[in-house]
């Protein structure tokens, strides 16, 4: 097992990823770090949009954030939402303009226009893997998992569009489920059990 090459190539993966990402927000002013928060917040739920979270999915120190939170609210990027019930908590939403920014950097163009050249079975192999992966490594060093709502072990389908959080006791919608999550803890039973439903 050369656990050496499997890091010098994710490593090499990832550089060349920010410096593609580095160059195209060079026209809008934006730091990879500041365009990574701004894509979190557009997958996270609103248990997941908060500063805190933030702070923890990118491994960064609250004051890093606190400043790339500040110039994507600056930009208008995002905006801050008062909690209906816990005044104290701001909920971070992305607005259209930062949609807008989103769909035109995402995904890679670089790492897009590679896997259009792969077969569709190695191009799935890759993402399985990647996936394993990161999954075990997140296990080991007791990470949170930031996995998609439906695949949580809180997820319970109440029934084709309707689902609900066991941990919150809240209702949650179809598009919820898609989500990402804080709070996420996997369900090993999730592909079959809690499975999206697809679009009538």
């Amino acid at each position: 097992m050369n656990t050496n090459r499997t890091q010098q190539t994710l490593e090499r993966l990832s550089a060349l990823l920010r410096s593609e990402s580095r160059a195209l927000l060079n026209d809008y002013g934006l730091q990879p770090v500041q365009y990574e928060a701004l894509y979190y917040l557009s997958v996270s739920n609103r248990y997941s949009n908060t500063a805190k979270a933030v702070t923890e999915f990118l491994g960064q120190t609250k004051g890093t954030i606190s400043q790339t939170l500040k110039v994507l609210e600056k930009k208008g990027l995002i905006s801050r939402q008062v909690d209906d019930v816990d005044k104290r908590i701001s909920h971070l939403l992305v607005t259209p303009a930062g949609q807008a920014l989103i769909k035109q950097l995402r995904p890679s163009p670089i790492l897009n226009l590679t896997c259009q050249q792969l077969e569709v079975g190695e191009f799935d192999n890759i993402n399985q893997s990647l996936t394993r992966l990161l999954s075990q490594l997140q296990a080991a060093n007791q990470f949170k998992t930031f996995g998609q709502c439906h695949s949580c072990i809180y997820n319970v389908r109440v029934s084709k569009s309707q689902f609900l959080c066991d941990l919150t006791r809240e209702p949650l919608s179809k598009a919820e489920t898609g989500l990402i999550c804080r709070e996420h803890l996997e369900n090993i039973n999730s592909h079959e059990a809690n499975r999206i439903p697809q679009a009538d």
